[in-house]
This record gives structure tokens, sequence and C-alpha cells, in this order.
């Protein structure tokens, strides 16, 4: 038994991974929650004989630690994670915790938007070129528990911002990052360059074998490539190829992937998935492939059959002409104005906006508002914000409390050959538990209004 103290704060999937790994790493392991454990959770701990305790935190036992591995949804402002700074205590990630079992490969994918169609589609990409291939970070199975119970050759990792602060050694092999647009603000003082800081975590420890994939033209990256030095090999993509450009459009509008010694290139009709932000997450994939030796022949077909992702830009249903898309995923307004992005040029739209709003400033999405939704539907306890950035943008505007409330809205607003695009711009949690709470609830009245 080793004799080192690990307590872990947070008995979600993450949480109860680090407690699998460290116990089986001979670690005295203790597992604390503020809140009720999830039945599957807690019967894992029980079954593996982990001591833990929810319902709140027993100071004595978590102040004893020798480290801390804490959950990425505690903030750092949160009284017990300030004790324990205080007094010294090493505050890890989960990912930085299981990056210390494994040589296995790391492809770490992070950015405000795109992160998990990426990390899905880079994933697919690698299994279809014959590569034992797995998702973790924000998606799926923990990293911890693949790295202790279902050990894989190569991890493709979606990491938020969150669990990039308290990772410290970690190492990626490949690094991408999507895109930067304010998110999370009220995580970071609301303040934009605490919130670029800890996706550019992502970064530190690469080497010059190491490369770093990145959006050419996201002005936020550009800036902070100016004033940070990194060892990795720099591979930017774009639409404009430009001298060092390693994925965009050629003159036939083709796309051309150029990371190894052969270009891929590929009709942009020929994606499986559509848009403009979907050609980025493709090309960012593609080109963590090839670095991977994926042959091309494997990474078109891929390309070509993907199937995306549940609650991004996913169709649910066409009912009296009108279609009805979940988008449940867009929990800030980039993320929306991808989805605007990729809606029909007229004004054929039915957009549902509202939830927690995280500082958002809708001004982003305006043009294409203007340009495309013929209404706005705001489903959340607090629509103030929205009705009054909206008023006289959109030739409806209503304000609703319930999903049923917007749906019948929706409903009433859209004819023939519209699309009811729900696409919030915010967080889920003043109606919903989760965004993909939300999505299927969303996905299961409007199958209900076919019946």
């Amino acid at each position: 038994m080793n004799n080192k103290r690990i307590v872990i704060l947070g008995g979600g999937e993450s949480g109860v991974g680090a407690a699998i790994l460290a116990k089986d790493k001979g670690f005295d392991v203790f597992l604390s929650d503020a809140g009720t454990l999830a039945p599957n959770y807690a019967a894992t701990l029980r079954a593996e004989g982990i001591a833990f305790e929810e319902g709140g935190h027993t100071e004595a036992l978590i102040l004893n630690a020798d480290e801390v591995i804490k959950s990425p949804g505690i903030p750092p402002t949160a009284p017990l994670v300030e004790k324990l700074a205080a007094q010294g205590t090493p505050i890890i990630s989960e990912i930085e915790f299981a990056g210390r079992y494994t040589d296995a490969k790391m492809v770490c994918i992070t950015g405000s938007n795109g992160k998990t169609t990426t990390t899905t589609l880079t994933t697919h990409i690698l299994r279809c070129g014959g590569i034992d291939a797995s998702p973790a970070g924000n998606i799926g199975r923990s990293l911890a528990w693949q790295v202790a119970r279902e050990p894989h050759a190569v991890y493709v990792v979606e990491l938020s911002s969150f669990q990039l602060e308290n990772m410290f050694d970690f190492k990626a092999n490949i690094a991408v990052i999507l895109n930067i647009t304010p998110d999370h603000l009220d995580r970071y003082d609301y303040k934009m360059e605490n919130y670029v800081n800890a996706k550019f975590r992502i970064v530190q420890n690469m080497t010059p074998q190491d490369v770093f994939i990145y959006w050419q033209d996201d002005p936020v990256i550009t800036r902070q490539l100016e004033q940070l030095s990194t060892e990795a090999t720099l591979m930017p993509f774009g639409e404009e190829k430009r001298e060092a450009t390693a994925a965009y459009l050629n003159a036939e509008s083709d796309l051309v992937i150029n990371a190894a010694n052969e270009p891929l290139t590929m009709p942009r009709a020929d994606l499986a998935l559509n848009g403009l932000h979907n050609l980025y997450n493709s090309m960012a994939a593609g080109l963590s492939a090839q670095l991977l030796e994926v042959k091309n022949a494997d990474i078109r077909r891929a390309l070509g059959d993907f199937q995306g992702v549940e609650h991004r830009l996913e169709y649910v249903a066409t009912i009296n002409g009108v279609r009805w898309i979940n988008d449940s995923k867009a929990t800030n307004v980039n993320s929306t104005w991808y989805a605007l992005e990729s809606m029909p040029e007229s004004k054929t739209t039915v957009l549902i906006l509202g939830g927690k709003d995280k500082g958002n400033d809708y001004s982003e999405i305006l043009p294409l508002v203007n340009r495309k939704v013929k209404a706005i539907v705001a489903m959340g306890l607090h629509n103030e914000k929205i009705m009054e950035f909206f008023k006289g943008e959109v030739p409806e505007l209503v304000s609703t409390s319930s999903l049923a409330d917007a749906i019948e809205a929706c409903r009433q607003l859209a004819s023939d050959g519209d699309t009811v695009l729900l696409s919030p711009c915010c967080a889920s949690f003043d109606l919903f538990t989760s965004y993909v709470n939300r999505g299927d609830l969303f996905k299961a009245a409007v199958k209900a209004l076919s019946c």
C-alpha cells in the first residue's frame, strides 16, 4: 500500500475514474462530494472498496491529503479549495493524474466551440485507419478510468478550460485549439485574458517533436501566439492558403490536408458534415490523423461517412413542412453564430434562445439574425436581456418560461419551408439539468407533435 493519501473532490465521471486509478496504484484514497452521487457512481465506489462521502465535505478528512484531484466543475474560489491552496496542498486535475500512468499518444483538443465534434471525428478517422484510439476527457469514459482498466494506444482528449486549469506536467503530442471566443467569463473574473491563458495551457511542455494545430484566422489565437513561446511545430489551418497553412481550400474549393508527404485533396461537397465550422473541424481532425500516419484513403472515407454528434445541429424531424433542429450544445454566442451560418440565406428560421446567461454579447450574431431569422422565441426564467437586445430586430419576438410554451410558440410562428432551430446561446441550468437534458426533452417534445 502506498502511504500517500489522495483525496478526490467531486464524484462524477472524472472523480470516480481518478479514484479507481488511484486505488489501483496503491494510494490511500478518499472521495468527497458536496452533492448526491449518481447511483451508478456510488455503487461503483462501494464495489471497489473506495471510501467516500456525499452531501457535504468533512474538512478533517480532506485537509490531510498529500495531493488533491479536483473535479473541473469546482471553481478555484471554492472555500475548501482555497484552504487547500493556502496550506500548499498540490491540487491537480484527473487528466494530469492519468497522464502519469500511460505512455499512450495524446491528441488534445480544446476551443470555445467544436471540441466534441472534432474529438469524435478524430477518433472515428483514427479507428478507420486501424489505430486503437479512444475519446476521453470531457466526453465518454474518463481518461483515468481508461488508463486503469481499458488502456488504448491513442487517446483523443477533449479538454475544457476548467480541465486545463490544474494540468502542470501533462503533455500533448498533438494539441488543437479550434477557436477562442468569450465563454465562461464568470469563472475568470470576467477577464478574457484569464480564459485565453487557461486554453493555452494545452501547449505547455510540448517539444519540437510535438505539433500544435490551430485556426490561423482566429484573432485571439494569433495575438496569444505573438506573446507565447512554444517549442511545438506550428500547423495552422484556414480557408485561405498561406505559407505555413497545412489545411485549406484550393482554387476549386476542394479541401486540401497537407501534414504528410502526400497531400489529401477532397471535394468539400463530399464531407459528411456541412457548414463552415465543420469544415474547420474536418481540417483539424484530418491533420491529426495524417500526423499519426493514417492513410489518405482512410481519412477520405471517414470524413465522408461520419454521423455527427448528438445535440449539435442534429436533425430531429420535419412536421407539416417545418424542419426542427436540435443544437442544444450551443451554450455560447459563437456556437450559435456557426449554427446560423449554416441556415438558409432567407428569413425562414425560427430561433430559440435563452437559458443561464454567461455574460453574453449578442451583437456577434445580430447580422445573421437580421438576414436569416423571422422570429425569436426566448426560453428561460430570465429573458429580459434577450427581449431588450432583439427588440425591433426581428419581425416576431416572444418570451416563454418553459419548453412546452416555447415549442407551442414555434409551432404557431413557423410555416411550411421554415426551420425551427434550438441554438440557445446560453447554459441550460435555469430550466434543465444539462444541455443533454435540454436537447433530449426538446427532441421528445418535437416528436410528440407528429403523434
